[in-house]
């Protein structure tokens, strides 16, 4: 029986396939290790706007690499060339392999042709943070708006993203919105494309 059920033995690291491995991470054990992230964060720095930077710096370096993982996973090396398309996969498949479903929405402004904007009812990020009343303003979802921003940038898409509280009637929390306005060179390309 030798050679029956053998495992294949790779020499190198870098010659293992990526397995999809264990998709789940504990959320309390995500919930520490951001709070420690803003706790540490916010030793660093002198204001609110100083601390949404730092953590949307954070929040970009995730979501460069979240890309690389699902080109690589998802689409088989290939990338989004086209707005609509770079945004459904943010909407859809970003938000799925980070918050476990689908943003809530994705709608594009109705004042401005480059922006649009995913909204989440109860942001993971946001969930289980209480702000301080001197920090009034400060929103975590700055984090996620890194994320996003970092998936766009890797992908071809620059734009400025940013994370805001929208009041909801009937609600105790607001919604977030990350607005994502698109980088001019970014529409014009798209209207070259016929989009």
């Amino acid at each position: 029986m030798i050679g029956v059920g053998k495992i294949k033995q790779y020499s190198n690291v870098l010659d293992k396939p990526l397995s999809r491995g264990r998709q789940e991470v504990s959320l309390s054990a995500f919930a520490f290790l951001f709070s420690e992230l803003v706790q540490y964060s916010q030793t660093q720095v002198d204001n609110i706007a100083e601390l949404e930077r730092r953590l949307e710096d954070a929040g970009y370096a995730v979501g460069a690499r979240v890309l690389e993982l699902l080109c690589h996973r998802e689409k088989g090396n290939r990338r989004e060339t086209r707005l609509l398309g770079i945004l459904s996969f943010v909407h859809s498949t970003v938000w799925k392999v980070l918050f476990g479903k689908v943003a809530d929405s994705l709608e594009k402004g109705t004042e401005h042709e480059d922006e649009y904007m995913i909204s989440e009812k109860e942001l993971l990020v946001n969930r289980f943070i209480s702000i301080p009343k001197d920090m009034g303003a400060f929103n975590c979802g700055a984090f996620v708006a890194g994320i996003v921003r970092g998936v766009l940038d890797g992908a071809g898409f620059p734009a400025v993203v940013t994370a805001h509280f929208v009041p909801m009637e009937g609600q105790q929390r607001p919604r977030t919105t990350i607005l994502i306005k698109f980088a001019e060179e970014v529409l014009r390309r798209e209207s070259r494309l016929g989009g």
